[in-house]
């Protein structure tokens, strides 16, 4: 088989997988404004998809590093939730961290070296169950505000609905390094 031809087959295959694990619609999320609903909605699809990728890892497996640079999978998904819970008290609470709040995410907040040694030995329902409850949060507080808000400017060129699409997208791309970590698992 050429290049070319395995490529696009490789394609088409992943496309089905994606078609049939996915819910195939995108539709606004009840008791949410509709514009809100929708991101909530793509939110919820991302997030349970993570969690059907992970949420059978051994402890070995969520602590895994392939090499001196990598992440683990315990540490992407608790970077993840940090993000999230920025996010969520600045424009939803519209407040800073605490210190203590600080003091719990920071590490997380930003991965490398220092997560790298830090961030393991917590099963992988540590992660996810840190990660429920930011997200439980955010659609707490998310449900307070309507689609006016939504399309608000927070800052020059960034609006609401930027900053909560920038949390869809970075679990979406955690979600592809995720699984890369997962093919790179020792058999």
């Amino acid at each position: 088989m050429n290049a070319k031809r395995k490529r696009y087959s490789v394609l088409l295959l992943f496309f089905s997988i994606s078609i049939g694990l996915a819910q195939g619609e995108i539709k606004p999320t009840e008791g949410f404004s509709p514009q809100i609903g929708i991101m909530v909605d793509m939110l919820e699809e991302v997030k349970a998809l993570i969690e059907e990728q992970t949420r059978d890892l051994s402890q070995t497996e969520t602590d895994f590093l392939f090499d001196e640079q990598a992440n683990s999978i315990g540490a992407m998904i608790m970077h993840m939730a940090a993000t999230e819970a920025y996010i969520q008290v600045e424009l939803l609470e519209e407040r800073q961290w605490t210190d203590e709040e600080r003091s719990f995410w920071e590490l997380a907040g930003g991965l490398g070296e220092e997560s790298r040694t830090q961030l393991k030995g917590k099963p992988i329902t540590y992660y996810l169950d840190l990660w429920d409850g930011v997200r439980k949060k955010t659609l707490e507080g998310l449900k307070t505000k309507d689609d006016a808000w939504f399309a608000a400017s927070i800052d020059e060129g960034m609006n609401n609905h930027w900053a909560w699409f920038h949390i869809l997208k970075h679990s979406a791309n955690h979600r592809g390094q995720i699984a890369l970590i997962k093919a790179r698992l020792p058999k």
